[in-house]
């Protein structure tokens, strides 16, 4: 199976991880897919600075800057994977 399929697998099987994760464990698995999806987050964060929620996004997916799609993607898959445990 390709990492691609594990990740997709991933992503379907985070939809059904029997308790819900810390806030910490959310944004980690957002930034985590959106840098796998998209790349590097914008330089620009959400328009309304009272958006704490959208800009906590942000700042998570502005941290890993840099990691490649694939290293974002086995990150995801083994982080999902340990929720699942």
């Amino acid at each position: 199976m390709t990492l691609k399929e594990q990740f997709e697998q991933a992503v379907a099987g985070s939809k059904l991880i029997s308790s819900r994760p810390d806030n910490d464990t959310l944004l980690k698995l957002y930034s985590l897919y959106k840098q796998a999806t998209e790349g590097d987050a914008p330089d620009e964060g959400p328009a309304n600075p009272f958006d704490f929620i959208a800009k906590a996004k942000h700042n998570a997916w502005s941290e890993i800057a840099g990691t490649n799609a694939q290293d974002a993607m086995q990150q995801y898959v083994d982080l999902v994977a340990k929720l699942r445990a």
